[in-house]
């Protein structure tokens, strides 16, 4: 079963009786915002790509923490913690149409370092979560990425389908070169 087909719950009760928040569960088919509480965040049109050294791939275990260079690590906020990590970028791509198809609408880019040998890695969790949220609004912002990974992330795009390359907006075309 569908989580978002069940009605809510009541919310749960805390120690004093007092009703906690929950999650709003939204029904599939419904999409305006309808006061405090209620809506959702659509993700349905939300990829993500990483770029590990000279890889590009398609993982979107990303959206939840669990793509394949973070699985097994633990992320601290400190960079220093991190000395031997290599620095890998996740890039949330947020797809849209227009009346002439598919088109990539929103791309941004987000560093980490990781560490497999000492399972250990780095990366800005709120930074991570506020880029999707602005790959979600339809903004692009590569520019902390490097010439070799905008080439690599600009390659899979076309690769992965050119047609919505095509239909890009030129503000993604030139920023990534």
């Amino acid at each position: 079963m569908d989580i978002k087909d069940q009605t809510p719950q009541q919310p749960a009760e805390g120690a004093a009786g007092k009703k906690l928040p929950t999650f709003s569960i939204v029904n599939k088919k419904e999409t305006k915002h309808k006061g405090f509480g209620q809506g959702a965040i659509d993700l349905s049109q939300l990829s993500s790509i990483i770029l590990d050294g000279d890889e590009a791939y398609l993982d979107l275990g990303a959206l939840h923490a669990k793509s394949r260079v973070e699985k097994g690590i633990k992320f601290s906020v400190n960079k220093d913690e991190v000395p031997n990590g290599r620095t890998c970028w996740i890039v949330w791509v947020a797809v849209d149409f227009k009346e002439e198809g598919k088109y990539y609408a929103g791309v941004t880019s987000c560093e980490m370092l990781v560490d497999p040998e000492a399972k250990k890695g780095w990366k800005i969790l709120a930074d991570h979560v506020n880029r999707m949220d602005y790959a979600l609004k339809r903004r692009i912002m590569v520019d902390n990425l490097g010439p070799r990974e905008k080439a690599l992330l600009k390659r899979l795009l076309i690769d992965t389908d050119a047609g919505m390359w095509e239909r890009s907006e030129h503000e993604l075309k030139e920023a990534l070169g």
